[in-house]
């Protein structure tokens, strides 16, 4: 499974928006490549405006990074449902990102500025 997951400091700083708030900004995000998928930024929680996110009911699981945890996202001009996620307590080969949130580039904006 150590080959299928990939961690490492994400280049650069990171920042995340949504209608038009930012919702955070990180020099400190980890990038996690998982086979043939995009790469995934992720966030540390502390430099996320958190009261942005409500844990929704949506789980999954992945057997590479196990159980995530979703959030919605709440602003002025609405509700985006399952915007985000976290693995709160991951494989051992994930641990890298406990604690910390990924977005969905398709719902926000996540780019390296």
């Amino acid at each position: 499974m150590a080959e299928h997951i990939k961690i490492r400091d994400a280049d650069g700083t990171w920042v995340v928006r949504a209608g038009g708030a930012v919702l955070g900004e990180s020099s400190n995000a980890l990038e996690l490549s998982e086979g043939g998928l995009e790469p995934v930024i992720y966030f540390p929680r502390s430099d996320i405006a958190i009261a942005f996110l409500d844990a929704s009911d949506t789980k999954s699981h992945c057997p590479h990074k196990g159980d995530a945890s979703y959030f919605d996202l709440e602003l002025k001009s609405g509700t985006i449902s399952d915007a985000a996620w976290s693995y709160e307590s991951p494989t051992e080969d994930a641990a890298a990102i406990a604690g910390y949130l990924a977005f969905y580039p398709e719902k926000v904006t996540v780019e390296n500025v």
